[in-house]
């Protein structure tokens, strides 16, 4: 570890300061009870339910906009 820096380990369950973790339930939803042959297929799904959840921001803003966060400014 460098001089001058330090770890900060997060509590294991922690949405407020990695608000990404609320998206997990979502990515994972089409995997559930399901069997696959390959990790390709795997990844396939992931990658086709994200592109989906790309087109939902309004859903993904209220799951991971805190009060806190600072605002984005548009590009």
């Amino acid at each position: 570890m460098p001089e001058g820096k330090h770890k900060v380990f997060l509590p294991a369950y922690s949405p407020e300061l990695q608000p990404a973790e609320r998206l997990w339930p979502l990515v994972n939803e089409p995997l559930i009870n399901e069997a696959f042959e390959s990790i390709d297929e795997v990844e396939e799904l992931v990658y086709q339910r994200c592109r989906r959840l790309l087109q939902q921001q309004e859903l993904i803003r209220g799951l991971t906009l805190y009060h806190w966060l600072p605002e984005l400014k548009p590009a």
